[in-house]
């Protein structure tokens, strides 16, 4: 962990019997870094971020935040984080105020004062007044954003914030993430089974399957260019697969999309001949960049990293084939 790092896995393991449900993963994050924790279901994301708030002791490894080991300092770790996992934990026969206040009593250090200013910024100024129970999911998915803020922590851990919500909800919750992450400089591990979700609002990303991590790096090494360029075409790819190929191109058809590998420094001639010549519709052209589902289809399944971590290497581009199928 360096310095800067305000959130540190170091090999967390997690073992019940003879199942080891996560193995060796070990990721960092600084303020205002916003991870999108990224896995299918049952990948063991909640282990993990049950790990990283005390809920769970791990087998192995250790979790350190905002420089205090959590094992060996538990309160002083948990005041520097909030967390919501899989539901917030609120009173529902309580209004939103009197919940909020409750958990600011046991705080103390001032978090009383920082209610209002909460509710504001969740978008929930005027409605603490109301028995929770009568709140939608939504209403209580911010409430329980304010609390976790209650005590100003360094870390805020949201496990699947945006399960159950309609688009609207989903999409308030987003931008609330991503105004926390930016406007206050808080580090945020969003754990997610959705990719959508991360591309929005993330800068980094740490990817977990089978319990395993598969990568952790920033968003962008992700999402860097391909060498390939997509071609699509409302309709007439194959003929223009066909045509390409005659020209010398290395090609691959992906449904209206001709994929194009740009190795070839004839290709933006050769691509804007052929569809002049065909008189085809042309939607886009541009280079062609790696998506979030890409690291999950490519991922080698036994390379190893430092640590013991499994690591995918960067996913390399489809190798451009002879005209026909998907990529």
């Amino acid at each position: 962990m360096s310095a800067a790092d305000v959130l540190s896995a170091e090999g967390l393991a997690k073992r019940y019997g003879d199942r080891e449900v996560v193995s060796d993963v070990s990721f960092a994050l600084r303020r205002g870094e916003v991870f999108g924790f990224l896995g299918p279901n049952g990948a063991g994301k909640t282990t993990t971020i049950r790990m990283l708030v005390g809920l769970v002791r791990p087998s192995r490894g250790r979790v350190v935040i905002d420089g205090h080991d959590l094992g060996r300092e538990f309160e002083a770790a948990m005041r520097r984080v909030g967390c919501i996992v899989e539901t917030p934990d609120l009173y529902r026969f309580l209004t939103g105020r009197e919940n909020l206040e409750h958990f600011a009593r046991m705080l103390g250090d001032g978090a009383a004062a920082r209610i209002d200013s909460l509710a504001a910024l969740v978008h929930m100024d005027g409605r603490l007044d109301g028995a929770v129970r009568t709140y939608s999911l939504g209403m209580r998915q911010r409430v329980g954003i304010a609390q976790a803020l209650l005590s100003d922590p360094a870390v805020l851990i949201l496990d699947e914030p945006t399960n159950g919500l309609d688009p609207a909800g989903r999409d308030e919750m987003l931008e609330l993430i991503h105004r926390i992450g930016t406007e206050f400089g808080i580090a945020i591990v969003l754990a997610t089974h959705l990719l959508g979700e991360v591309e929005r609002v993330g800068t980094n990303l740490v990817a977990i399957e089978g319990g395993r991590l598969l990568r952790s790096a920033p968003l962008g090494e992700f999402t860097e260019q391909t060498g390939t360029l997509a071609v699509e075409v409302e309709e007439g790819s194959d003929r223009l697969a066909e045509q390409l190929t005659q020209g010398g191109l290395a090609v691959m058809v992906d449904g209206r999309a001709v994929l194009v590998a740009m190795s070839d420094p004839r290709v933006y001639d050769l691509v804007r001949d052929a569809v002049a010549e065909f008189g085809l519709p042309l939607v886009r052209i541009e280079p062609r960049r790696r998506r979030l589902e890409d690291l999950f289809r490519d991922a080698p399944a036994s390379d190893s990293a430092p640590g013991g971590a499994r690591v995918s290497a960067t996913p390399a581009a489809p190798p451009p084939a002879a005209t026909g199928g998907a990529a």
